[in-house]
């Protein structure tokens, strides 16, 4: 018979093991994650600004696109589909793929941002990862902080693996770093990476967004 000793060891044994196994899968998927992984610091922010973030993530209501005319909606339908062959590699699900590019393109435009940029963004912190998690803590696509829905949300930091909800926080956090720095992206980007004024992570995410430039 085995004795308690050798139990225990076993135990522990595997227990690491397990530990070890589940490191590994997190580094072969997501260790390019901690590169520029978003690293949003928490800031002391006016009540007038906490409640415009607040009311811009907090519409549940889906994604629905609004067109002025039919010439927009046809416009929308090429870019969604010249950019569905682009990702194809990454999210090989057509059902999947439409519906995050979808997802992207209402929220971006929602925020008043560029949705190449924002597809740029996502690759640069996510490699389109829906349930990327870094080594500080950023979540999903968009690597958000999960600070941000408490200050901002219910508290509920497991939604920020779903996609619209972090897209929608991503996207809102963008627009209002872009609005603090009087429309300087630059500087912008930086603080949404937590490094401001250095130019690592603009520079990765300019040059990822030129690689989805679109022309019509």
């Amino acid at each position: 018979m085995m004795s308690l000793a050798s139990k225990a060891r076993r135990l522990r044994v595997g227990a690491f093991s397990r530990f070890a196994s589940r490191a590994a899968i997190v580094a072969l998927f997501f260790g390019s994650v901690d590169a520029y992984a978003g690293n949003q610091k928490e800031e002391a922010m006016a009540d007038s600004v906490r409640l415009a973030l607040s009311k811009a993530i907090t519409d549940s209501r889906p994604p629905t696109l609004q067109f002025s005319d039919i010439k927009d909606r046809i416009k929308y339908l090429y870019w969604r589909g010249e950019m569905s062959e682009r990702l194809k590699a990454k999210l090989p699900d057509t059902q999947v793929r439409h519906e995050f590019l979808h997802t992207v393109w209402y929220e971006a435009k929602r925020a008043g941002l560029d949705p190449q940029m924002v597809l740029g963004l996502i690759q640069v912190e996510s490699g389109f990862h829906k349930y990327a998690f870094s080594s500080v803590g950023a979540r999903g696509y968009m690597q958000v902080m999960p600070f941000w829905t408490r200050v901002i949300g219910d508290g509920d930091s497991k939604k920020l693996f779903e996609m619209q909800t972090n897209l929608r926080y991503g996207c809102s956090v963008l627009r209002m770093y872009i609005d603090q720095e009087a429309g300087d992206l630059f500087l912008a980007l930086g603080r949404y990476n937590g490094s401001r004024g250095q130019p690592d992570y603009p520079n990765a995410v300019r040059a990822a967004w030129k690689k989805w430039d679109y022309k019509e």
